[in-house]
């Protein structure tokens, strides 16, 4: 039930996540294999975020239909306790925050950089596609193209490319620019070459100091080290869980001064006192969101102390689905605050622990606890 509701639900929240990346091709030229590659490997992320309301809803769902069924009353008669039942319910809970962590801390992140790298190594495969008369498109770095007309043969008709150079510079900032324009062209778009053809045009270069003026009859402007405006910057979701845990370590014994090399073994990332607290958050969003899970198992299953026929069973299962809902918002919510202050961290951290703590021990004192686990039949 579990893991047909978390892989639909997770199905349908991709396809709509896929409908949106299609700027990928329509816009930033990256070819149909790219786009279905990179929205593949964003499959793991999403399932991960919704793996606790699955879990939720569809146990929150089983027992409801246990005691429909008369099912739970048939366990109790078996001999079955329900201190036992909720001992099975706590273990399945712990297998499924165990596998939360496991997406969260290396499946989630190895695939979100993997993702990155496709985009990153990609080329503008449909390059032609961008090119829209009468329209600026920027889609390339630091080129901007303009067309006025293309006709049935694909030649161009009144030119205007844009180039900004990257300016490096100790003294001061140099702006350099290149404007071409043409008043004929073509683009060859080949596996190995990709430029346009141009005629008749004049070249307008600026290198910061002085401007040049020049008039052509034919050149090619290539267009091969030019790449996707897509964003290529590494992030924190895609860094590996050991660098920030070695971070997160450095940090809290005051030792982060010390170190010489602050990427910490990942050449993408670096641990600053700036950026520790998107680190910490990643950290803990990673290692200790996942054991929310272990708290909603032990919370929904108490809906198993009401029977259908006693007064205020309506009344306890709409408390222990509203109690949940708001456990899951909780989780959400306090992660944002979490690396805000220490105070915030220990409260993420230790929260689910003490409801989990006091909750077991009302199961105690209600019904005693009993280690011994039992295989449901």
């Amino acid at each position: 039930m579990f893991m047909i509701m978390a892989l639909s639900v997770s199905a349908i929240v991709w396809v709509v996540q896929a409908v949106n990346y299609l700027d990928f091709v329509s816009e930033d030229g990256h070819g149909l294999l790219v786009y279905f590659k990179y929205t593949a490997l964003n499959f793991p992320k999403i399932i991960n975020r919704i793996i606790p309301f699955a879990f939720m809803i569809s146990l929150f769902y089983q027992i409801l239909e246990y005691e429909k069924k008369n099912e739970l009353l048939i366990f109790w008669i078996n001999g079955i306790t329900k201190k036992q039942f909720i001992n099975v319910i706590v273990t399945y809970s712990f297998l499924i925050t165990l596998f939360q962590v496991f997406l969260s801390a290396y499946v989630g992140p190895l695939s979100q950089y993997q993702a990155k790298q496709f985009i990153a190594n990609s080329t503008n495969d449909f390059f032609p596609s961008l090119i829209k008369e009468g329209k600026f498109i920027d889609a390339i770095t630091d080129l901007t193209i303009f067309i006025e007309s293309k006709n049935s043969d694909g030649n161009f008709k009144n030119i205007f490319l844009s180039n900004n150079f990257n300016l490096a510079n100790k003294k001061k900032m140099l702006k350099k620019s290149e404007i071409i324009f043409a008043k004929n062209g073509i683009l060859i778009n080949g596996e190995k070459n990709r430029y346009f053809e141009l005629l008749n045009g004049k070249i307008i270069r600026n290198d910061g100091s002085k401007i040049q003026e020049f008039t052509f009859e034919k050149i090619r402007y290539d267009l091969t080290e030019y790449t996707s405006g897509t964003n290529k910057f590494p992030k924190i979701q895609e860094a590996p869980s050991l660098f920030l845990v070695k971070c997160v370590y450095y940090k809290f014994t005051n030792k982060l001064k010390n170190v010489q090399d602050i990427r910490l073994g990942s050449k993408n990332y670096g641990c600053t006192e700036g950026g520790f607290k998107i680190v910490l958050e990643e950290f803990l969003k990673r290692l200790f969101k996942p054991f929310y899970i272990l708290l909603l198992g032990l919370i929904v299953s108490l809906l198993i102390l009401r029977s259908k026929d006693e007064i205020n069973y309506h009344r306890n299962k709409n408390f222990i689905f509203t109690t949940s809902f708001i456990l899951i918002v909780i989780s959400e919510l306090s992660l944002r605050y979490s690396a805000q202050s220490i105070t915030g961290t220990l409260f993420f951290i230790f929260f689910p622990l003490l409801i989990f703590i006091t909750v077991y021990l009302f199961i105690y004192r209600k019904f005693g606890i009993s280690w011994k686990l039992i295989k449901p039949t």
